[in-house]
């Protein structure tokens, strides 16, 4: 016996999005700007889908709480700065075109700040696949359960 999903709920970054290179760079960048050790790729890429606080943790393990906020703000100032790079896996508008045309509910509970999502939906073109979507600044950060519970219970 199959079950059929109602709702698919989409990461963004790395799944809908290719931005890991954009995000590595990112993070590099505002790591040199405050006069940071530089993390390899490896340890910069390895932190994609949690909350900006969280992964600034992981990339910069020594740094002391204050200074989070620092590495969020120099780390968004770069992300932003590339927003011309934004870029979808090839076949993503399609697909979830076919996903709607199916029946299918969709949501994206993601990591990214609600304006970084708001502005990678528009500058995609896709804000209007999604009937629902969660970031870290309206729930905890994954993979904490909230932005899924939220999303279910909006959308019934």
């Amino acid at each position: 016996m199959t079950t059929r999903f109602d709702l698919i709920v989409f990461d963004w970054d790395g799944t809908l999005m290719d931005s890991t290179a954009h995000i590595t760079r990112s993070i590099q960048a505002a790591c040199q700007d405050l006069g940071l050790p530089i993390p390899p790729r490896e340890r910069a890429s390895h932190v994609i889908g949690l909350g900006l606080v969280d992964a600034m943790r992981v990339v910069c393990p020594g740094l002391p709480e204050p200074r989070h906020q620092d590495m969020v703000q120099a780390y968004r100032h770069h992300y932003l700065a590339g927003d011309e790079t934004i870029e979808l896996f090839d076949g993503v508008a399609e697909g979830l075109a076919a996903l709607e045309e199916a029946g299918y509910l969709l949501a994206v509970a993601t990591g990214k700040s609600r304006v970084g999502l708001d502005r990678a939906l528009n500058v995609t073109g896709l804000t209007s696949h999604f009937l629902a979507t969660r970031t870290v600044d309206e729930c905890h950060s994954k993979p904490h359960p909230q932005m899924l519970l939220d999303i279910t219970e909006q959308l019934g």
